[in-house]
């Protein structure tokens, strides 16, 4: 649920000695930590004992580190081992259960609830995860991130193949040595969400965990997979030899998994990979196809539910469990996945961690909330005042703050992991807000509409609850829309059409040593004397016109292009749409801009779209590349249909 997230190989664990002075530097630095979350005033203590315990522990486990940790540190070895009653994880020779979380929230937070591992979807900063997480006491189930096909990898092409072969071959070398690696996750959902049944994607994951085992045979392999349902079953657990565990990211359907796995003739050990809350996807919906999200209240309720159905009561089949996700971020709405708030408030789910990794609940817990319920229709006019309300408790009795938002409603759901913006607040919508109820003014502008609830006991516990709500009328698209920014994976639009001397070209959609906005662009690099390259964004990947697809974009003025190039002369063209209409699915537009030479700047460049009709556009952007006697290097950013 990442980017492509490779870095370059590093040197391995060993070889990098920490100096005396950063484990002296260290050591003060934590004993301050420690002297002052020993010294809180008693009433405070009293109230947040277990979050102080927490610290403390996290800071002991620090200076540990700092002040006996050998400049070279040795790996732990991992191993699955077969018992009478199942499958059991030992590390260094002990009983290893996983209690962990995936995401990029506070490692020391995470510690202080009990967990005791977390989990990477790639190794990118892999160096930094892996050292903080041994001084916290933590393992590392490190990702080795493998192509989507949705991404516009191709399983069929060897030469990517291969790439990825050498990629995750590197990061093994890189991290096989370090002490908090608890076990190799190759790759993630890298099936698809169909019957995951393809025997090229399958043969090149088994190739690389059997690639893994014979460079390390220390720490087991797991691939991770979206559910267990068509052929995965099949496929992991009596075609894939190489693979040890089979990591499932299973949402609402978690507390069933066990009786599936038994029915499907699972036979390997397993790891809930991903789980807590019923997704977006399987959640009950409006009438116009919003799904209804849980409260955080009733989000705790049911990651009880699964971590017991399918973690608690599973010994010998289950090896742990990792939550999602340990953060925030925006996947079908800005709360439904996130255990963590932007201020690091966290909501219920967390508390049940903590109850069941501890053996007690904390101290301090999060308020309790119902479902929103909006007094009369939840379709309205435009401009319409409505009234919305809900219950709200605190278990110690704590004052609480609250805050509601109106949100435009995401035009997608089911993302797959994808990274998505953010959607605006809508300020003006509030006219008067208390603690347990909102008069709110929906906007002019017909639509589909989200109001957030978020309530605070003002000592780091919140609750969310959030309610859809329509605006009736013929909607218009929102724009901009994007079509790349900050990464391939947030796109509607992937850049698998690949045309011309494409053996000579290659992309990177993550690129980061040049940048217009964000932190990522597209670099495009042409090594083919004279000729000529070019790469359509497709919808779906590979679409050609023998597929429906495509997204309406109506209301757009022109698709806008930030380039540069490497040296200033490089001649590219850029378009809109490229199916015609001798193919049954084509593009609703066809334009092609002229011809530009680009500057060694960024330039904000435009095609004119006008009375076209955008109502399905497959192709959303098509860039062309003339070749010279020297390669040619373009760097693409922010490419979007405006206004």
């Amino acid at each position: 649920m990442a980017s492509n997230p490779f870095n370059n190989a590093q040197p391995s664990y060993p070889t990098r000695c920490a100096t005396l002075s950063r484990r002296w530097g260290l050591f003060s630095i934590l004993a301050g930590v420690l002297i002052h979350a020993c010294d809180l005033p008693k009433s405070i203590v009293r109230r947040q004992r277990l979050v102080r315990d927490g610290i403390v522990r996290a800071a002991i486990a620090l200076l540990g580190f700092a002040i006996t940790s050998p400049v070279l540190a040795e790996p732990i070895p991992v191993t699955l081992t077969k018992t009478d009653s199942g499958w059991q994880l030992l590390r260094g020779g002990e009983p290893y259960v996983i209690r962990g979380a995936g995401g990029t929230g506070p490692m020391a937070q995470l510690a202080a609830t009990g967990a005791n591992s977390i989990r990477t979807w790639g190794v990118e900063g892999a160096d930094a995860i892996l050292d903080e997480a041994h001084a916290l006491g933590l393992t590392v189930t490190i990702g080795i991130w493998l192509g989507h096909e949705r991404h516009g990898f191709d399983y069929g092409d060897e030469a990517q193949v291969a790439e990825q072969m050498a990629r995750a071959k590197a990061a093994v070398l890189a991290h096989k040595d370090h002490p908090a690696l608890l076990m190799w996750g190759i790759g993630n959902e890298m099936e698809g969400f169909g019957d995951g049944n393809d025997p090229t994607i399958w043969k090149a994951v088994n190739d690389i965990a059997a690639m893994v085992k014979e460079l390390d045979p220390h720490h087991p392999t797991m691939t991770v997979t979206a559910e267990i349902g068509g052929d995965r079953v099949e496929w992991l657990h009596r075609r894939s030899p190489a693979i040890d565990v089979h990591g499932i990211n299973s949402y609402g359907g978690a507390p069933s998994l066990p009786k599936r796995l038994a029915e499907a003739g699972a036979t390997k050990p397993y790891v809930l990979t991903e789980f807590g809350t019923v997704g977006s996807w399987e959640s009950g919906k409006t009438a116009w196809g919003s799904p209804y999200e849980q409260t955080s209240t009733e989000k705790a309720a049911f990651f009880k539910l699964s971590y017991e159905s399918a973690v608690l009561e599973q010994p010998g089949k289950a090896l742990g469990a990792y939550v999602f996700t340990w953060g925030f971020k925006m996947e079908g709405t800005a709360t439904w996945l996130g255990l963590l708030l932007p201020d690091g408030s966290t909501i219920a789910t967390v508390d049940a961690m903590t109850e069941y990794w501890t053996g007690e609940p904390p101290a301090n817990r999060s308020p309790v909330v119902t479902p929103l319920r909006i007094d009369g229709p939840d379709q309205v006019k435009p401009g319409a005042l409505i009234s919305v309300s809900t219950d709200v408790s605190d278990p110690e009795s704590k004052s609480l703050t609250a805050r509601w938002t109106l949100r435009p409603e995401s035009s997608e759901m089911l993302t797959g992991g994808d990274f998505r913006r953010d959607l605006p607040d809508i300020p003006e919508a509030i006219v008067e807000a208390t603690l347990d109820d909102v008069r709110l003014r929906m906007p002019p502008e017909p639509g589909a509409y989200r109001l957030f609830y978020y309530v605070n006991d003002g000592a780091g516990k919140a609750a969310t609850a959030s309610l859809p709500i329509l605006v009736m009328g013929t909607p218009r698209p929102r724009l901009p829309i994007d079509v790349y920014t900050d990464g391939l994976e947030a796109m509607p639009w992937a850049p698998a059409g690949w045309m011309g001397n494409v053996d000579d070209l290659t992309l990177d959609g993550d690129y980061r040593a040049s940048v217009h906005r964000g932190d990522r662009s597209v670099r495009l690099h042409y090594t083919g004397t004279f000729n000529w390259v070019g790469v359509a964004w497709q919808h779906p990947p590979n679409n050609w016109g023998d597929q429906e697809g495509g997204f309406d974009v109506t209301g757009a003025r022109a698709l806008e292009v930030w380039a540069r190039g490497e040296y200033g002369g490089e001649k590219v063209t850029f378009g809109v749409g490229i199916i015609g209409n001798d193919k049954p699915f084509a593009d609703s537009a066809i334009v092609k801009g002229k011809a530009v030479e680009l500057t060694d700047s960024w330039t904000r460049y435009t095609v004119p779209l006008s009375r076209k009709d955008l109502s399905s556009i497959k192709t959303a952007f098509v860039i062309t590349i003339s070749g010279r006697r020297t390669p040619v290097t373009v760097y693409l950013d922010d490419v979007r249909f405006v206004k």
